[in-house]
């Protein structure tokens, strides 16, 4: 594997990547009082955060931001949310994580809510690599990037929105 890093999202891109899908989510909630962001912990969380805010500045919706921690390792669902499941319940949920490899990660998210009624549920990722294992599928995605699995993709989006980039290396 290669030690050099290759920018492939500097920081206007990524915004620019936020600033669309923003859009895409206000195009598929017309008619929405109140959405509720879920962020897969560490970096889907962050990449919410800048969704939720850009989603304040340019609607009237109503945005509750959740954090979904999952343990990744484990071969059955552990996650913990900041907030009761039940609060999502007849609502619309919008499931953000980084990066989508195999699929592990979201099928998890996904599994958090699978005996809640909801209005919908959609699905965000910033990177989508195409290798999944479990038949997932983003409703939006920022950059669709065909890597090997030897690759590794690095996301940073720093709390002071000053070093964002994504690398492949």
């Amino acid at each position: 594997m290669s030690s050099k890093k290759l920018l492939l999202l500097n920081k206007q891109q990524i915004q620019q990547k936020i600033d669309r899908i923003s859009y895409q989510i206000l195009e598929d909630n017309l008619g929405e009082k109140e959405l509720i962001i879920a962020g897969i912990f560490e970096k889907g969380y962050a990449l919410a955060k800048r969704l939720q805010k850009k989603l304040k500045n340019i609607s009237t919706l109503q945005i509750t931001l959740m954090k979904v921690a999952i343990d990744k390792e484990s071969s059955h669902l552990k996650a913990n949310t900041d907030m009761p499941l039940s609060e999502t319940t007849n609502k619309v949920i919008i499931l953000v994580d980084d990066v989508l490899n195999t699929g592990r990660t979201m099928a998890y998210g996904l599994g958090l809510f699978l005996n809640i009624p909801l209005k919908k549920l959609r699905t965000i990722v910033l990177i989508d690599r195409n290798h999944r294992i479990f038949p997932i599928s983003p409703n939006f995605t920022g950059l669709e990037l065909a890597t090997v699995l030897q690759e590794h993709i690095e996301v940073v989006l720093d709390e002071k929105d000053e070093e964002d980039a994504v690398y492949l290396s």
